[in-house]
């Protein structure tokens, strides 16, 4: 199922399979220690680091990140990992912070730095050392040379070579990093800063060895269920377009995994947009320059932590899943509640917020499915989530979708309140919602990336270029998170054609 775009990804997945597989048996606490024997026994195995045995030690630890542990606390270096397993069955709840880094994958990468290649010609023009500014490029029998002293780092002789001699070999996480919270230690190791950090996942992303890791919750959620717990799964509108079958089936799906009841979490989506298109009506209508969207956790991590003068600016409405969360403890107070969705920084949104107990990602999922030998095709069509979601809702997974779903609500709708847009006496609630219509001025920040960045910032210094600032961290939108299963070309088809056949 899973869209295996690199190793990485694929050990993750055969890691989380084999974890799941032994819970179900009843066997994790006994032959957890198997695992990376298993997975790499076999005269076809090639290590990847120095020696199978080498690679054994590495999986090791990589298997308490999907135990749901840090493993910066890994202290015991006994063969066993077995006394892990028994302290992740008996958790009562996720513990922060919700990323790890496993030293023994980092590849302490050197400095980011410039490098003449072969290619070079030794040319007459010379212009990677005539534009260098601190003289760092020397030429030696017709061969251009930078010295790392000097150098800089600021990119002008890759730019000037006309040969393409010279690249760039930066550090992936450090590269990825929008923030810069992630440095080397004293080892050349990367650490990262969580005053910093907005929990964007991209480190993980871009990381080649894989030792950036999140912190699984699919044992809580397992136990939870051995507990006799009534478990109700609340799937991201992303979630989607992660699995090749219609809705209905990934809902039979769930129910078929132990999930009790299935809640669209676009039911919320569309609270979200209807309560931000009045709340933006209302500041708007007060005179205020502009609102942001809320419903991205890493976008709120990054006003608080790095662009405080946007706070003020950031819609007052909570996240969908939030609401749908609410939607679910009305129907089942006593249910445990996990999100499912692709986005990284929600595992930091379900920590800090009540009503929700796990998030699990669109990867756990797909390991679930795998790990029961559960296919989702062949799966009852009748089984169908809680609550019927419209196409705004649906349509919150993609960059640009919130605008949508915001103006078609702010489209000829007559039920906000009439107080909360009045400007005076003498301006009916009509004429300032027309008003808002005409002068309607969205921008979307497409992921944190250079030109987003810098959109933000402009914004945050009072230089908007509209009225309406929609903000996703990962470029794409949701559909294209840290912790996805499919393409996001793919899934993006898949969520606008569920979205276009709803009711609007």
């Amino acid at each position: 199922m899973m869209y295996y775009n690199n190793n990485a990804v694929l050990i993750k997945s055969q890691l989380l399979v084999a974890i799941i597989k032994l819970f179900l048996d009843d066997k994790l606490e006994e032959e957890i220690d198997r695992i990376p024997w298993n997975l790499t026994h076999g005269k076809d195995y090639l290590p990847i680091r120095c020696c199978v045995q080498h690679d054994r030690a590495i999986l090791k630890t990589r298997i308490l990140a999907r135990l749901g542990f840090s493993i910066e606390d890994y202290t015991d270096q006994g063969d066993s990992i077995a006394p892990y397993a028994r302290k992740a069955l008996a958790r009562k709840k996720p513990e922060e912070p919700i990323i790890t880094v496993l030293d023994e994958a980092c590849n302490a990468c050197i400095k980011t730095q410039y490098l003449i290649t072969n290619a070079c010609q030794g040319c007459l023009a010379r212009p990677c050392s005539m534009n260098c500014p601190k003289k760092a490029i020397t030429i030696t029998k017709n061969h251009a040379d930078i010295d790392n002293d000097k150098c800089i780092n600021c990119g002008i002789c890759l730019q000037s070579c006309p040969y393409h001699a010279i690249i760039k070999i930066p550090v992936p996480c450090e590269e990825a990093c929008p923030v810069g919270a992630i440095t080397k230690d004293a080892n050349n190791k990367e650490r990262v800063d969580f005053e910093k950090c907005v929990f964007c996942g991209n480190c993980m992303r871009e990381c080649p060895f894989s030792a950036m890791m999140d912190k699984s919750q699919i044992i809580d959620v397992l136990s939870a269920k051995r507990a006799g717990k009534k478990l109700s799964a609340l799937i991201a509108p992303a979630i989607a377009g992660q699995f090749r079958a219609p809705l209905n089936q990934l809902v039979g799906a769930l129910k078929k995994a132990g999930f009790d009841e299935v809640y669209e979490v676009a039911l919320g989506a569309d609270i979200t947009a209807h309560k931000e298109a009045e709340e933006f009506v209302e500041r708007i209508g007060r005179n205020e320059s502009f609102m942001t969207t809320s419903c991205c956790p890493a976008y709120i991590e990054m006003a608080k932590k790095h662009l405080p003068e946007l706070k003020p600016h950031i819609s007052n409405t909570c996240t969908p899943m939030h609401y749908t969360a609410e939607l679910a403890k009305k129907d089942h107070p006593d249910y445990t509640r996990i999100f499912i969705g692709p986005c990284f920084a929600k595992r930091k949104e379900g920590i800090d917020n009540p009503l929700i107990d796990y998030v699990l990602s669109a990867e756990e999922i797909d390991a679930l499915f795998t790990a029961m030998d559960i296919n989702i095709k062949d799966c009852i069509q009748e089984s169908a989530a809680i609550g019927e979601a419209k196409k705004a809702g649906r349509s919150f997974p993609w960059a640009g979708g919130i605008i949508e779903a915001i103006h078609d609500n702010l489209k000829g709708n007559t039920r906000f309140s009439p107080v909360s847009v009045v400007k005076n006496d003498k301006t009916s609630a009509k004429t300032v919602l027309v008003d808002i219509m005409e002068s309607f001025s969205p921008v979307s920040v497409n992921g944190f990336t250079k030109e987003g960045l810098k959109t933000l910032k402009d914004w945050s210094e009072g230089n908007n270029t509209g009225n309406l600032l929609e903000v996703m961290a990962c470029p794409g939108g949701c559909i294209a998170g840290p912790m996805v299963v499919a393409k996001p070309s793919v899934a993006l088809n898949q969520v606008k054609k569920l979205a276009e056949s709803s009711e609007v």
